[in-house]
């Protein structure tokens, strides 16, 4: 199945806007941590080049979620599971690659970049930061996986 660029666009800006909305928006309205996608990528940024120009952290956030983080769903989940599980729905697949994405930023970019403690501790902002990438990944993968669900026309 082809995806356009821009269908991989629509997929990675209607998850990162569940993803900011859940986790910015959502989590705090109810008494939850809020999370700070943009405070990550700044302290990732100074970690690894030892300042952060203005800007450079909130495009980050929104290059990640825009293109790395659907791109990933498509060239690196989506295969492996193919592989492994060939008839796993595809649903499946995007809940596992959130808890991917979880683990790849609060171990990965958190702890071994940016020296924080490992998912951040297990604080309150842990478990809103998995959900907000769960719900990303079925977000992306849904826009991206609605082509092939639909019925074809004669």
């Amino acid at each position: 199945m082809n995806r356009s660029f821009f269908q991989i666009l629509t997929a990675g800006a209607l998850a990162t806007i569940a993803f900011d909305l859940f986790g910015q928006g959502l989590s705090p309205l109810f008494g939850f941590a809020k999370l700070a996608p943009v405070g990550l990528a700044n302290g990732t940024l100074n970690a690894v080049f030892g300042s952060s120009p203005k800007g450079a952290a909130d495009a980050l956030h929104i290059m990640t979620g825009l293109l790395a983080y659907p791109l990933g769903y498509l060239l690196v989940a989506r295969p492996i599971a193919g592989k492994i599980l060939p008839n796993l729905h595809w649903s499946g697949v995007a809940i596992g690659y959130g808890i991917g994405l979880w683990v790849f930023a609060l171990y990965g970019m958190a702890h071994l970049v940016a020296g924080l403690k490992p998912f951040l501790g297990f604080t309150g902002i842990t478990w809103v930061a998995l959900w907000g990438h769960i719900l990303f990944a079925l977000v992306a993968a849904w826009v991206l996986e609605r082509e092939a669900e639909e019925p074809a026309h004669a």
